[in-house]
């Protein structure tokens, strides 16, 4: 069997986009966490497919909210990919400019691009959760010319 260590470095030589998902707390909170582990699923019906630590404090606040956005970051957003990945939960979104999507969760108004999902299907995957997210409405910010950001060998960059 494969070493974790052996795969991870294997697959940090693909490069992945980077997103933040974001939901709102039972509370009305906003929530949100950094993945790079997203892709396009299905056009018919709209799929997207996240990937989340079974260990993730997010998951049971998605699965909670039943819905979740993404925000696609822009090249020079890699300190919101930081933030959004680091354990200081409550300030997250402190500062940040967010639009509230068709399914109440918010997004990133600065984001290249967006989408907003309801949770369509869940599957257990090892130590993670794919959850399928059904795009309800997705959209380009005025500025979706910019490069986005890119994670690739363990670090942020571009594609150029």
């Amino acid at each position: 069997m494969i070493a974790p260590r052996d795969l991870r470095k294997a697959m940090g030589c693909f490069a992945t986009g980077v997103g933040i998902v974001a939901t709102t707390t039972r509370s009305g909170e906003p929530a949100g966490l950094t993945v790079n582990s997203l892709t396009s699923v299905s056009l018919d019906p709209p799929l997207i497919l996240i990937s989340l630590d079974l260990g993730s404090a997010s998951l049971g606040t998605i699965r909670d909210a039943g819905c979740f956005s993404v925000s696609i970051l822009r090249a020079d957003q890699s300190d919101l990919a930081l933030r959004f990945a680091r354990d200081d939960r409550g300030s997250r979104f402190d500062g940040l400019r967010t639009e509230v999507g068709v399914t109440g969760a918010p997004r990133l108004s600065e984001a290249v691009a967006w989408l907003d999902c309801t949770v369509w299907k869940e599957v257990e995957a090892g130590d993670h959760v794919l959850l399928l997210g059904e795009v309800l409405s997705a959209g380009l910010s005025r500025d979706s010319h910019l490069d986005p950001l890119v994670f690739f060998q363990g670090r942020y960059g571009t594609h150029s």
